[in-house]
C-alpha cells in the first residue's frame, strides 16, 4: 500500500478499513470471532497483530487482500543496483502480449543467446536473490526473460528442453523477487509462466522448483489452505523420483515441505505442520548437509529455522525465541539468514525483549538493507517499537524507523 496508509501499524490500517466499510467494531469482532474490546486494542496497537492467520480473518471480513493490511507492496528504492526503472519495467515485459503465443510475435531478429550464456545469466539473478539485492535481480530481468523467451523458441530438441528450463527459472526468479516485493498478483503470473515452461523442459526437478514458488504465490494472497493441498498433491507427482533422487531432486523435494510448513502453520494446522517438517527433516538426513543446489539453501539448517518459523506464526513466540537464537545460520545464503532472523526479532518482541530484538534487526539490516525495508515483518515490529515508545523513541529506533520509511 503505497498511499495515505503507508505510515500506519497493521492494527490502525485495519481501524482505516473497517470505518471505509462503514463497519462498527463490535460487528467486525463478532465477524471474526472475537470481542469488540480485542479489536479495539489491535487497533491502537495494544495487541500485536503478528499472526498471519488473524490477519487474514480480519482482511476476509473486510473484503480487503492481506497484502492490504500488512502495507504490501513498498516502493523499491532507486539505487546503483536496480537503475530508474524498476518493477514497472518487469511488469511491463510480463505484460507483453507477444510472450503469450508465438502467433503474435514478428520473426526472430538475430541469433538467440548460447545456452551457457543464458545459464549464466539465470544464475546471476537467482544469485543477486539470494543476496537479497532485489533491486539489481528486478533490473536484469526484463532483458533476460525477453532472451530466454527467444531461446525456448528457436531452439529445437534437447536444447529446447534445456532453455524452456531456462525460461521456467527466469519466470521463477521473477516470482521470487517480486513476491519479497510485495508485488502479489506480478507474482503469480511469473509463477504461472514458469509452470508452464517447466513443464515443456520435462524435466521434474526445475517442475518440482517452480511448484514451491506456486505455493509461495498463495501463502503471500492468504490461500494457505489451497497452499497445503498443492504441496501434498505435488509431493505425489514427484515421489515416483525418489528411489533414485539426486541431491538437486532431494533439495527440492525437502523444501517444497517447508513452504507447505508454513502455510499449514498459517490455516493453523499443527499435525500437518510436524507431518511436513518430518518429510523435510528425513529428506535433509538424506541429503546429509546443507546445501544449495537449485538455489534452495536446503538441509539441517533451514529445517530448523522453519521450525522456529511455523512456531512464530502460531503464536509459540517462546519456543520461537529460545530456540530461534541458537541456531547457526552462517554458512547459508543471506536472504535465507536475515528472512530468520526477522523471526527470531518477533519472538523476542512479543516476550518483551525489546532490546534484544533491534540489535537482530540492525544486524540483519546490515547483511540485506533491502530485504529488512521490504518486509512487512520488519516494519510492523518497528512501527510497534515507535508507537510503544513514551515520549520519544530511542535514536536508533528513530533512524531505523526513518531508514524504513515507515515514520
Amino acid at each position: 500500500m503505497r498511499g495515505m496508509t503507508q505510515h500506519l501499524t497493521t492494527g490502525e490500517r485495519v481501524a482505516w478499513y473497517r470505518h471505509r466499510r462503514g463497519l462498527s467494531q463490535e460487528v467486525l469482532a463478532g465477524l471474526v470471532g472475537r470481542t469488540s474490546d480485542w479489536l479495539g486494542k489491535a487497533e491502537n496497537n495494544r495487541i500485536e497483530l503478528d499472526r498471519l492467520s488473524v490477519i487474514r480473518a480480519l482482511a476476509h471480513a473486510l473484503d480487503v487482500s492481506v497484502g492490504d493490511l500488512i502495507g504490501e507492496p513498498t516502493l523499491l528504492e532507486w539505487s546503483d543496483d536496480s537503475g530508474r526503472r524498476t518493477v514497472p519495467a518487469l511488469r511491463e515485459a510480463l505484460m507483453d502480449y507477444r510472450q503469450l503465443t508465438p502467433l503474435l510475435s514478428p520473426p526472430a531478429d538475430g541469433e538467440p543467446s548460447t545456452l551457457a550464456n543464458l545459464r549464466a545469466d539465470v544464475g546471476e539473478v537467482w544469485d543477486a536473490y539470494q543476496a537479497s539485492r532485489f533491486g539489481f535481480a528486478t533490473r536484469q530481468l526484463p532483458l533476460l526473460l525477453a532472451d530466454a523467451l527467444l531461446a525456448a523458441r528457436t531452439y529445437a530438441g534437447e536444447e529446447r528442453e534445456e532453455a524452456n528450463a531456462l525460461l521456467a527459472l527466469t519466470y521463477q526468479g521473477a516470482a521470487m523477487v517480486l513476491g519479497k516485493l510485495g508485488e502479489n498478483e506480478l507474482a503469480w503470473m511469473a509463477a504461472d509462466r514458469g509452470l508452464a515452461a517447466a513443464q515443456q523442459s520435462g524435466n521434474n526437478v526445475i517442475t518440482g522448483s517452480l511448484f514451491r514458488s506456486v505455493t509461495h504465490c498463495l501463502l503471500s494472497t492468504g490461500r494457505y489452505e489451497t497452499a497445503v493441498q498443492l504441496v501434498g498433491d505435488a509431493a505425489g507427482f514427484l515421489e515416483p523420483g525418489l528411489s533414485e533422487a539426486t541431491p538437486s531432486f532431494l533439495s527440492v523435494y525437502g523444501t517444497l515441505f517447508l513452504a507447505g510448513s508454513m502455510a499449514a502453520a498459517r490455516a493453523e494446522d499443527r499435525a500437518t505442520i510436524q507431518a511436513f517438517l518430518r518429510e523435510a527433516e528425513a529428506t535433509a538426513t538424506r541429503l546429509g548437509t546443507d546445501a544449495n543446489h537449485m538455489w534452495t539453501a536446503f538441509g539441517p539448517t533451514n529445517v530448523a529455522i522453519h521450525k522456529v518459523a511455523t512456531a512464530g506464526e502460531l503464536g509459540d513466540f517462546q519456543v520461537a525465541s529460545d530456540l530461534g537464537p541458537q541456531i547457526d545460520t552462517s554458512s547459508l545464503p543471506v536472504e535465507r539468514r536475515v528472512r530468520h532472523d526477522l523471526e527470531v526479532a518477533r519472538a523476542l518482541t512479543a516476550r518483551n525483549r525489546t532490546d534484544e530484538a533491534l540489535a537482530v534487526v540492525l544486524e540483519a539490516e546490515q547483511l540485506a538493507p533491502e530485504q529488512v525495508r521490504h518486509h512487512y515483518m520488519s516494519r510492523e515490529l518497528v512501527l510497534g517499537w515507535v508507537r510503544g515508545t513514551r515520549g520519544r523513541p530511542s535514536s536508533s529506533v528513530a533512524d531505523l524507523a526513518d531508514r524504513l520509511r515507515v515514520v
